[in-house]
């Protein structure tokens, strides 16, 4: 195989959720690899951090804040990277929420924020990038689901979240097959627990570091441990291959 197989130099990419944890490190990972990035996240959120970084490297990046919820702002925002920076060829929809609550307290509002967000939101992304990619004539979409989806984890109360990350599994798999006749390869992979801000700070970090021994190797991932595995997906090296779903987790289902 041809290693710039593997190379993403010349095209655009999209990464949501951008402005922190492993959206940011994804989006620099992009740049890295060669794409100019449109980077998104929800307004408020601190995307300069993010364009500095691709900055740093040599890299050309576009920034938008927009919520995935909305999606004809997600129309908007796609139409405003095409403009800066080129035709879409790949996206990465890093954009999602997590909390604990136990499901017998758990009210209406709450379960349906979840859904709204982290399915919902990867629904109207992918709808939007799809559409752009279709008529570019194809592209790749990655979708960030979770270790979550596939185990119920030990001692956490987030059944909104376990719900939501399966049906990013199911919605990527339907994709791929709908979209393969388009030249649109959509898969996802499924983090185990990942050394973000929020899983390393002090009022999460107690739990998170308990559950280190339910991993076969004894850690937690580091954010740009991910960005092989995506970049693999998204690019030639995996045209053959869409509608699965890769583990990035230390070994902990299996286990």
């Amino acid at each position: 195989m041809d290693i710039n197989a593997f190379s993403l130099a010349g095209s655009v990419a999209l990464v949501t959720g951008a402005a922190g944890g492993i959206g940011a490190r994804v989006a620099l990972g992009l740049a890295e690899f060669g794409a100019s990035v449109g980077i998104l996240d929800v307004a408020g959120s601190d995307l300069a951090s993010t364009t500095e970084a691709i900055a740093a490297i040599g890299g050309t990046s576009e920034s938008v804040f927009v919520d995935v919820t909305d999606g004809d702002a997600l129309t908007a925002a796609v139409a405003r990277v095409q403009n800066r920076l080129g035709p879409l060829k790949h996206a990465v929809n890093c954009a999602g929420i997590n909390n604990q609550i136990p499901a017998e307290s758990m009210t209406r509002a709450q379960w349906q924020k979840m859904l709204d967000i982290n399915l919902t939101g990867i629904f109207l992304s992918c709808q939007v990038e799809g559409v752009a990619m279709i008529a570019n004539g194809g592209g790749s979409i990655v979708n960030i689901g979770s270790v979550s989806a596939h185990i119920a984890n030990r001692g956490l109360d987030q059944v909104h979240y376990n719900a939501a990350k399966a049906g990013v599994l199911q919605l990527t798999k339907s994709l791929g097959l709908e979209w393969v006749a388009e030249g649109v390869r959509v898969n996802s992979v499924s983090p185990g627990y990942t050394a973000t801000p929020m899983a390393l700070s002090p009022e999460v970090w107690p739990l998170v570091e308990g559950l280190q021994k339910d991993i076969p190797m004894a850690r937690l991932a580091k954010p740009s441990e991910l960005v092989g595995p995506i970049v693999f997906l998204l690019s030639d090296a995996a045209s053959y291959v869409t509608s699965v779903d890769l583990l990035v987790d230390g070994g902990a289902v299996a286990w």
